[in-house]
């Protein structure tokens, strides 16, 4: 009997052996498997590039939006000043505010005027000698300057010089020296004058004008059919 129950716990613990195994066996085969690693996002699609069409569109639309810049220059000659003085006659003063408020202000055409330099030039008659009409040109222009700055131009942008008689107004050129002096002084009071000339930039205003229309073609009279 001993014999026979050594067998059959022989056999139950080899039996047992192999369930202990297999059992071990489906446990490592019911393992979990890794998580899958996470995709990485689709890059964003490149916007298209515009069509040449819609370029030429929108540089064209930039281009008409954009403004336009009228570049303005202009002069005026304060002329008949006192005989060897550098004084400003009251008509003097009063074509030079004329002058200065018609740039300042906006026409049909264009916006006030940007002022970007201002010469201012004097000059005399041609009595006398050079050195004295030098130096009473250049204290004309100077008596202007000030004017100018007085009125709110700024005094940087201003350029002054004097040309004694070096440019006469051409129509003194019939003041004969052998006039009496005081007809002769009259007759060049042209020539002491000081030239106030504007240079600027200005908004234009003035519209474009519009293309004219094409004609349609009339249409063609249909032939009647011969009888």
């Amino acid at each position: 009997m001993n014999s026979t129950l050594r067998k059959i716990f022989t056999g139950a613990g080899v039996l047992a052996a192999i369930s202990l195994l297999a059992a071990c066996g489906s446990m490592q085969d019911k393992k979990a498997e890794p998580a899958p690693a996470p995709q990485a996002a689709p890059a964003p699609r490149a916007a298209p590039a515009p069509a040449p069409k819609a370029k030429a569109k929108a540089k064209l639309a930039a281009k008409k939006a954009k403004p336009k810049i009228l570049n303005i220059q202009q002069k005026i000659e304060l002329q008949g000043m006192p005989f060897a003085k550098a004084e400003m006659t009251e008509d003097n003063k009063a074509e030079l505010a004329k002058f200065l408020a018609g740039l300042r202000k906006a026409t049909k055409a264009r916006g006030p005027v940007t002022f970007g330099a201002v010469v201012v030039t004097g000059h005399t008659d041609r009595i006398g000698g050079l050195p004295y009409n030098q130096k009473l040109s250049e204290r004309r222009a100077v008596v202007v300057k000030d004017a100018l700055v007085a009125s709110g131009v700024d005094q940087k942008l201003i350029f002054w010089e004097g040309k004694a008689f070096k440019q006469p107004i051409p129509v003194t050129k019939f003041c004969d020296n052998k006039m009496k002096r005081k007809q002769l002084i009259e007759c060049l009071a042209p020539n002491r004058r000081v030239t106030v000339e504007v240079v600027g930039r200005a908004l234009n205003l003035k519209p474009k004008p519009k293309p004219a229309a094409k004609a349609k073609p009339k249409p063609k009279a249909k032939a009647k059919p011969a009888r």
